[in-house]
């Protein structure tokens, strides 16, 4: 029986992908690298380390650690630094409804993000009552694909994998759902989360009762 939920936070919850692009190409421009929106696809759902690293493959580019810390660091407060733009205007449609639901409904709700700015985004959007549990980019070792962040979300849950189900826009979050043995739910394109149990294309469409109705046996 499903009894909780995990969601990722960027593109499920609300979309900061634009305060994130802006202050990866803010930094690359400073550093004379190429970065483009497409490239800035290849982000999604990875960890800041990560990011770099794709960036800097991209442009060939090798700099010792603490270096590539440095600069992950300079992003970070570039983007943080945008955050205070943020309100409760900026849930992502459907997703606040679907929040409300499932509180209403005694469910248990976690978050399973990869960022390390998750809380800060939580209280600008006034969302931290919604949840149980916030797992973030602090509580696990490995992000996504590894299932870590979602093992963690659903152990202080004290749910078994089964009998959770997460929300997630990116492949790598789809890949770590099912690495880690729990039923998915993709918002997104199909050529981006069609491997999920349930895709729908906005979270608008992804209410309680589509996510019920497909998983009905489970309810």
């Amino acid at each position: 029986m499903i009894k909780g939920f995990i969601f990722d936070l960027d593109g499920v919850i609300t979309d900061t992908a634009e305060l994130h692009y802006e202050a990866w190409k803010n930094l690359s421009d400073e550093m004379g690298w190429f970065f483009d929106r497409e490239l800035n696809e290849k982000l999604r759902g990875i960890s800041r380390m990560d990011s770099i690293k794709v960036i800097m493959d991209h442009n060939k580019v090798s700099l010792d650690q603490a270096t590539v810390e440095e600069l992950a660091t300079k992003k970070n407060d570039i983007y943080v630094e945008s955050l205070n733009t943020m309100t409760e205007e900026d849930y992502l449609p459907g997703a606040k409804e679907l929040l409300t639901h499932l509180r209403a409904e005694g469910f248990n709700v976690a978050l399973g993000s990869a960022s390390k700015n998750a809380i800060t985004v939580l209280k600008q959007l006034k969302a931290t009552h919604f949840f149980d549990v916030i797992g973030d980019g602090n509580s696990v070792e490995k992000s996504k694909p590894a299932p870590d962040i979602f093992l963690y979300a659903a152990e202080k849950m004290r749910l078994p994998a089964n009998n959770c189900i997460v929300f997630e826009d990116a492949e790598k979050g789809i890949d770590a759902a099912k690495a880690g043995g729990f039923y998915s739910v993709g918002i997104g394109p199909d050529e981006r989360v069609g491997h999920a149990d349930l895709r729908f294309e906005t979270m608008k469409q992804a209410t309680l009762f589509e996510v019920k109705s497909f998983f009905s046996d489970l309810f």
